[in-house]
């Protein structure tokens, strides 16, 4: 006999990478991993491989909002992740989407460059995530690089790149492991003026969607209940996990492992 599923419901709005490291394919096995059920909505499609992205084409916004519009009218949405939007019409289309789900927390994750380097969206995609996306947010989760990219500080420092941001989102998540440190660290900012450092050992090597692991972690914490620093230690320690386990079935970076093999 059939059950309702207990499970919070995620609506991912990401691009999909066809070699499986990052996008949808990401969020979607990193929500199973934190006992959630993924609704995925394509907001774009790559040409890419664990190397680096090649191409990619923005969907038309009529679709995109065609597909969350199927997802909130049926199931009970307990967040939203946002990865790869490519345009600034795609930010545009997030924010109609966003207007539907009042209350319902937000994580974004800026994509705006690809693991090996490409770019995933024209520069004014920046732009219109902090000054448009990021309000509405719950948290943001970039890395060093998109940071400096959204606060327009090419050689800030985390602390200099949250100042020029919290205006703009309550919650901010700056990740480490972008120099030569031994220990990462990944700094929690909020706009009440609290912080939050999270401490972890370097891994060596390159992985390819361990942005994306980490935010539809994030989420589907958030979608489970968890305050929000337990919320991001959870999915910090996850997503070092992942890649500990990491595997490289391909020429290029690692693949984060989220599903461990012997769970299924």
């Amino acid at each position: 006999m059939k059950t309702p599923s207990s499970r919070p419901v995620v609506l991912c709005l990401s691009g999909h990478d066809p070699s499986g490291g990052a996008g949808l394919q990401a969020d979607i096995e990193a929500l199973i991993a934190q006992g959630c059920h993924a609704a995925p909505a394509v907001t774009a499609l790559t040409v890419q491989d664990t190397v680096n992205v090649s191409d990619f084409r923005v969907l038309d916004r009529a679709w995109v909002i065609a597909q969350a519009d199927a997802v909130i009218a049926d199931l009970p949405v307990a967040a939203v992740k946002l990865g790869m939007l490519g345009s600034v019409e795609m930010v545009a289309t997030v924010l109609e989407i966003m207007q539907k789900l009042p209350g319902v927390p937000l994580v974004c994750d800026p994509v705006l460059r690809a693991g090996g380097g490409g770019a995933l969206g024209k520069d004014d995609v920046g732009y219109a995530l902090r000054e448009q996306l990021l309000p509405v947010s719950t948290i943001a989760t970039p890395n060093l690089p998109e940071a400096r990219i959204l606060a327009e500080l090419p050689d800030g420092s985390p602390d200099e790149c949250a100042e020029r941001l919290l205006p703009h989102v309550r919650h901010l998540l700056i990740t480490g492991g972008h120099g030569d440190e031994e220990e990462v660290v990944n700094r929690l900012y909020s706009r009440d003026g609290s912080r939050h450092s999270y401490n972890c050992q370097r891994l060596p090597g390159s992985y390819h969607g361990s942005g994306c692991t980490l935010a539809s972690a994030l989420a589907g914490r958030l979608a489970l209940g968890q305050d929000l620093p337990s919320a991001v230690r959870s999915a910090l320690d996850y997503t070092w996990r992942t890649l500990r386990d990491a595997e490289a079935p391909g020429h290029g970076q690692y693949i984060p492992r989220r599903l461990p093999l012997d769970s299924l």
